[in-house]
């Protein structure tokens, strides 16, 4: 029997769940004193969960993690931009425990700090700003507080990523969670996403944790893909301080789901230079693996994406990436719809101008479904991707000035 709780939107981000705090400063790391460091801290302490890119040359704050810090309640996690102080070696690993020690140093109560970075690749930390950045950290909440938070940690990204839900439970009480992403290039991620952060004052489990954040992670930040390209840095952090005496593992799960489903699609629709967030579902497939090769097949293919973007619905590009893909595929089988629009039927080509005009127009959607039904079997799977344009060349023929 299905339990009824209530799920309510509320403000506060990062900072709604009870004992987080967050802000943003501006280190000097970005031009034009933009907010560019930010932190989440709580005094009492959280525990911490994690998932990490499956990229070979994980960077140095995902390497310091894993030698200082896993298996460890922590209280403070520091978040940098510009620079992903990543291929730095050792010597990256070292600028962090630097930076780390200055910051308990300063504030005596920080235990087992977390270090989490963005920004270009191959570059040492600038040391001294970050340090210097410490003296303007306030750990007053304020309302806005957890906005300043989620600006601070974008690059590219052109607006700030940031939700919460409140939960009530059966027996009427509640617990929150909140979060705050960026990410908006070099997005395909594996089990991860580009940076993510969630809190909770919900009493979690350990074994729930990782369990309910392994699985929402691979049902929503896993399906997506703005260029195919996996970052060194791609990290999802889930923060318990348990100060909430609610915890239902089903509730926590759809909150979870909700969360990271919102979070995963404001990546996608904030793909840069994007303009249009594609579905790309696959259907009847011989199973949900060779659905799952396909979609993400034609979320990541660059002629379907400038397709995409030229509002183009040429379905011999869609046809051509399911056939490339390696999954077991036949023409007589395969039906291609683009936005409700069937422009190819199981070997019949059915694109007169007048379906070409139909597809056109719902591919001037914001927002539209790519499906192809294989015809094989009952495999199914849903992949999201972006439109890909001049701006994205733009922004990424210029990323390190």
């Amino acid at each position: 029997m299905s339990k009824h709780y209530n799920v309510y939107p509320i403000d506060g981000g990062v900072c709604a769940p009870n004992g987080f705090v967050a802000d943003g400063v501006a280190a000097g790391l970005k031009k034009d004193n933009a907010l560019d460091v930010a932190f989440i801290c709580a005094k009492e302490g959280f525990s911490v969960h994690t998932l990490f890119t499956s990229n070979t040359f994980a960077a140095a704050p995902i390497v310091h993690f894993r030698q200082y810090v896993a298996g460890k309640q922590s209280n403070f996690i520091l978040i940098t931009t510009k620079n992903a102080n990543a291929m730095t070696g050792k010597a990256g690993v070292q600028d962090i425990c630097e930076i780390l020690d200055a910051l308990k140093k300063r504030f005596s109560w920080v235990t087992n700090p977390i270090m989490s970075s963005t920004g270009v690749i191959g570059v040492r930390l600038p040391k001294e700003q970050i340090i210097q950045a410490f003296e303007k950290f306030s750990f007053e909440s304020s309302k806005d507080s957890h906005k300043r938070a989620s600006d601070a940690i974008r690059t590219t990204d052109a607006f700030s990523k940031e939700i919460a839900l409140e939960v009530e439970l059966e027996n009427g009480k509640c617990f929150r969670i909140g979060a705050m992403a960026k990410g908006a290039g070099m997005i395909a991620p594996s089990l991860a996403t580009m940076l993510c952060f969630i809190t909770t004052d919900a009493p979690i489990p350990a074994e729930h944790a990782q369990k309910l954040l392994q699985q929402y992670a691979k049902k929503n930040f896993d399906t997506i893909s703005v260029d195919g390209d996996m970052s060194t840095n791609d990290s999802v952090f889930l923060l318990s301080s348990g100060k909430s005496e609610a915890y239902d593992e089903e509730a926590f799960g759809m909150a979870l789901d909700t969360i990271t489903h919102k979070l995963a699609l404001d990546m996608v629709r904030d793909g840069e230079g994007a303009s249009r967030v594609v579905a790309f579902e696959v259907k009847g497939a011989r199973d949900e693996a060779q659905a799952r090769c396909a979609a993400k097949a034609l979320s990541n293919s660059l002629l379907v994406k400038t397709a995409i973007f030229g509002g183009d619905p040429n379905w011999g590009r869609i046809a051509s990436t399911i056939g490339a893909s390696g999954v077991e595929a036949r023409e007589e089988l395969l039906s291609i719809s683009i936005g409700g629009v069937l422009v190819y039927d199981k070997g019949d080509i059915v694109f007169t101008p007048e379906v070409e005009a139909k597809a056109h127009k719902a591919m001037e959607s914001a927002e539209f479904r790519i499906v192809c039904d294989l015809g094989i079997a009952q495999g199914a799977y849903v992949s999201y991707g972006c439109d890909l344009g001049h701006k994205y060349v733009e922004i990424n023929s210029d990323y390190r000035s």
